[in-house]
């Protein structure tokens, strides 16, 4: 045990992707709330650091590769591993930070605080799963939202016109709904419903579109994207980060999930908080375009 009175300084490590990083902020809030004497330090990859500084509840934001070679001149405390990796646990054991939390595998041996990593059987939320990590440090909070503060003034000239993101990509191919049925759904919804579409999100594939889409595939930060997605209506997308992105800003989101895949559903991954629309499937093939375009009209008549 420990007493929570002491703990000055807190680290915090979620060093991947940002769709991940998003689903934290409800743990990573708690550990806040609950040391409110502390200051609180994420460390996160290079990507995410500027996402991470509109973070509210933090203190400090840097980057894990820089941090990691000198843990011992920030006098951390407490340190937080949301994301189990040998690199991290042996890093903070070596710095002799007191109190380590994190999950029981990958050196596991070398924390004080852990509890068994059962995210791979997907019963609950990644958001739960988190919450039930620092729990672990006496970490509560009653907000588990993943809000995160943006300048909305990134895209002023769309700020008076309706407009519907479309993210098409994943980073996983068994997870990709077909780019030509996106490609159509995104006509339709401009031809038929006389709503501008925006194509956004990072990609090497090209995105061939007709008609009045606009593009701005690999042309944003993530601070930007954030920004953009604010001003949109709603996205539509495969299980990627720009779901739980648009779910932090208050965006209605689409999204296309499989159902077949243990770990990897919805119910574990699906954007988090009201007013979202899952469609699910044990094969994405399964997943018209009718039935998309379905729920957009219903979503932009209410």
């Amino acid at each position: 045990m420990f007493n929570a009175r002491e703990i000055k300084n807190i680290l915090v490590v979620r060093n991947d992707r940002f769709g991940e990083f998003l689903l934290n902020l409800p743990a990573i809030r708690a550990l806040k709330e609950s040391y409110p004497q502390a200051k609180l330090t994420l460390a996160v990859n290079l990507v995410v650091y500027e996402l991470a500084g509109a973070v509210e509840c933090v203190d400090d934001v840097v980057v894990w590769e820089q941090i990691k070679k000198d843990f011992k001149k920030h006098k951390f405390d407490l340190a937080v591993v949301l994301n189990p990796t040998k690199e991290a646990h042996v890093a903070i054991f070596l710095a002799g930070i007191a109190v380590r939390a994190g999950y029981d595998r990958k050196f596991g041996f070398l924390l004080t605080h852990k509890i068994k990593d059962t995210k791979h059987l997907g019963d609950r939320h990644e958001v739960d799963c988190n919450l039930e990590l620092v729990n672990l440090l006496g970490a509560q909070t009653q907000d588990k939202s993943i809000s995160i503060k943006v300048n909305e003034g990134y895209f002023s000239e769309f700020s008076e016109k309706e407009i519907i993101a479309i993210h098409p990509f994943t980073s996983d191919p068994v997870k990709q709904w077909p780019l030509e049925r996106f490609a159509e759904l995104a006509q339709r919804i401009n031809k038929e419903l006389k709503t501008r579409v925006i194509i956004v999100g990072l990609s090497l594939n090209a995105f061939n579109i007709k008609g009045n889409a606009i593009n701005v595939v690999n042309k944003t930060t993530l601070l930007e994207l954030a920004a953009l997605l604010k001003q949109c209506v709603l996205l539509i997308s495969g299980d990627s980060g720009p779901v739980h992105l648009a779910a932090a800003v208050g965006t209605p989101v689409i999204a296309l999930f499989r159902n077949d895949l243990v770990g990897k559903t919805a119910r574990r991954w699906g954007p988090w908080g009201g007013g979202h629309t899952v469609i699910e499937k044990s094969s994405l093939d399964d997943i018209s375009v009718d039935e998309v375009f379905d729920k957009v009209k219903r979503i932009i008549s209410k």
